[in-house]
């Protein structure tokens, strides 16, 4: 049995994977990665304090051993910073997958190994492990098609997959809940977290307001007609259906973002269709490509985010870390800085990196 360090968050998935290897006769430890507290006021709730509570409370029940693991400082200096850079140079991060990579495979990861976890360390991710001898570990689509979250782990190294494991990857969500009803967890039925990874019910528009001033710009059509005024660029994404303001004359059909203008700060929206220009992109240049164990093939299932369907693409090498896609069909709505995850037909994860050049 193996020394195994859980990544307990105070929700109900972390929590199933502790009594999950605690059943199985693993050595089990729990901690609570506090990344970050509200001391600056941004509006929204963060349930640091509770979720704590409640991770203690499960490892009460459980009987292990429950530790705190203050990174607050890592937090800010890998995630939250390429977060507001990101949007501050008119791109589109995803902070969910850098934290995977860089704090909960990252971090603590190292901090699991100096502290002889030799298990590695175990989450509530949706997603599975594949071992294969003479190659080393693989992750695979969870086994939940609803709940999957393999794309959230797109960035992640090899060496990172080798001490991860993933104790509910296997479950649907409702088998997960029965188990924490059985072990007698008190988090069974709490309502799963939304927001910013480890920050909590804040809203991202608030959020990055807190660190980004608005920047008051015009609302154009694709001809360059001023339609409105938008208060900063920071706050739209590509595709985006509400919350520009402008409505569409023509009935049934929405005027969605389709492009920004950086140098001239306007807002882009055209309508919802293939036709317009900048909503659809047939190819597609990704940079800072983790391969999780093999280049990648001249053929890859793109998902270009989560809840996206992957989507078949040829692949072509242009550098070590960068790789050019052309769909087989044109995909809505690409955005620079968003990750694109590269899976097999098999539900393999192949790797991952971040859109650099669109169209």
């Amino acid at each position: 049995m193996a020394r195994i360090l859980v990544a307990l968050s105070g929700g109900v998935d972390s929590a199933a994977a502790a009594a999950l290897l605690t059943e199985q006769g693993h050595e089990v430890v729990a901690a609570y990665m506090k990344n970050w507290v509200n001391d600056e006021n941004i509006p929204g709730e963060c349930p640091w304090e509770r979720d704590i509570e409640d991770a203690l409370a499960v490892c009460r029940q459980l009987g292990i051993e429950f530790r705190v693991v203050d990174l607050i400082e890592q937090y800010r200096a890998r995630v939250v910073d390429y977060l507001i850079e990101g949007y501050r140079s008119g791109s589109t991060p995803n902070p969910d997958v850098l934290c995977n990579r860089e704090m909960k495979f990252g971090v603590l990861l190292d901090y699991a190994l100096q502290q002889g976890f030799t298990g590695g360390v175990a989450t509530g991710h949706y997603a599975r492990r594949l071992d294969v001898e003479g190659e080393g570990a693989y992750v695979l689509r969870g086994a939940d098609g609803n709940k999957d979250q393999s794309y959230f782990l797109a960035l992640m190294r090899p060496e990172q997959v080798q001490h991860a494991v993933f104790p509910v990857g296997e479950l649907t969500k409702p088998h997960v809940r029965e188990i924490a009803r059985r072990f007698g967890l008190p988090v069974a039925d709490k309502k799963d977290s939304q927001g910013i990874c480890f920050i909590g019910k804040v809203k991202m528009s608030d959020f990055l307001r807190h660190y980004l001033p608005d920047n008051p710009g015009e609302i154009v059509d694709i001809d360059g007609r001023v339609l409105g005024r938008h208060n900063g660029l920071h706050l739209f994404t590509m595709g985006q259906r509400h919350g520009h303001g402008v409505a569409s004359p023509r009935e049934g059909v929405a005027y969605v973002v389709v492009g920004k203008d950086l140098q001239n700060n306007r807002l882009i929206v055209g309508y919802e269709g293939q036709e317009t220009p900048g909503l659809y992109a047939r190819r597609a240049v990704v940079g800072g490509v983790t391969n999780l164990r093999h280049p990648l093939p001249g053929r890859v299932y793109a998902q270009p985010r989560y809840r996206a369907p992957a989507v078949p693409a040829a692949c072509t090498h242009l550098s070590a870390d960068t790789v050019e896609l052309v769909f087989d069909e044109p995909v809505r709505a690409l955005a620079l800085g968003q990750v694109c995850a590269f899976y097999a037909p098999q539900q393999q994860l192949l790797g991952g990196g971040f859109f650099r050049q669109i169209g």
